[in-house]
């Protein structure tokens, strides 16, 4: 992987502002969807499509291309504006979002897009899908890396943590696991709902290789990626802490976002329904003007 100078971050960091626009556009055309699992996880899918994966936009199916797998795939917004800015399909097709016959259904389903490595939905296979496609690959003798992103949320799944048994026993250093810890889930808080701390302890104990960033500092997230790619004979878990939200000042921190797309939901200390898509994309517009 190359180094990162200013002028790199910087354009991942107008990538990552771009995609969150997109996203509102794309939510308010479908009129459903998420909001704020997309939104916070920009800055981390900027810095994949655009500096850390090894891939091809025109040759989806590349048999050398990393593996980035999304196992709470209902933020796959994030993917989808990703995967268009960076040449996948055309960008107008954004648009067709969650529609009758469209190719971006709201989780996402590998047959109908190239690109989309796993069909998700129910939460909790993703990591069991990546270790798979990282076994399979010390088997063949590839070189290739697993991603996987995964919920905080979805670690209520008793699948997950076998997963995380899992990959330490055999030694999995092809694979990396990022975790969206934005700490909210459809019905609030996680750690009230079911609490996941220590979750750094916990994964450490498992036998993971475990480095925490602000998942918004894409210099700490390339750097963490860079570290498990030097490790050996171990996994390794990324605990990337995010602002669900983040951009659009009323959506942030607030997990009556997390299912919601703008211009549909009554939510308290927000605009009215018919302003909510304005204050949002001025919002991102704000944030553009600062980063040129």
């Amino acid at each position: 992987m190359k180094d990162l100078d200013e002028d790199k971050i910087r354009d991942l960091e107008r990538k990552a502002n771009k995609i969150r626009q997109m996203i509102i556009e794309m939510l308010a055309e479908a009129k459903s969807g998420h909001s704020a699992g997309p939104l916070g996880m920009a800055d981390i899918f900027s810095a994949f499509y655009f500096h850390i994966l090894n891939h091809e936009p025109k040759k989806p199916d590349s048999d050398d291309r990393d593996r980035l797998v999304l196992s709470n795939g209902h933020i796959c917004p994030v993917r989808y504006a990703a995967m268009a800015l960076a040449g996948y399909f055309p960008q107008e097709e954004l648009m067709t979002l969650r529609k009758i016959n469209s190719r971006l259904q709201g989780h996402p389903h590998r047959s109908a897009l190239p690109g989309v490595e796993t069909t998700s939905g129910p939460l909790g296979e993703g990591l069991s899908q990546s270790i798979g496609m990282a076994i399979a690959a010390k088997m063949d003798g590839k070189t290739h890396r697993i991603y996987c992103i995964a919920s905080d949320g979805e670690h209520q799944e008793g699948n997950t943590w076998e997963a995380l048994m899992l990959a330490p026993k055999y030694k999995l250093d092809n694979l990396t696991l990022i975790l969206d810890r934005n700490n909210i889930q459809i019905d609030g808080d996680t750690e009230n709902v079911m609490p996941l701390e220590p979750v750094v302890s916990k994964y450490r104990s498992f036998g993971w290789e475990t480095i925490e960033v602000d998942g918004h500092n894409i210099r700490a997230f390339v750097d963490a990626i860079s570290q498990a790619q030097a490790t050996h004979n171990k996994p390794t878990a990324v605990v990337a802490h995010i602002i669900p939200g983040k951009g659009v000042s009323y959506m942030e921190n607030n997990y009556l976002w997390h299912g919601n797309p703008p211009g549909i939901a009554d939510v308290a200390g927000a605009p009215s329904k018919d302003e909510q898509v304005k204050v949002a994309l001025s919002d991102l517009k704000k944030i553009e003007e600062e980063l040129n």
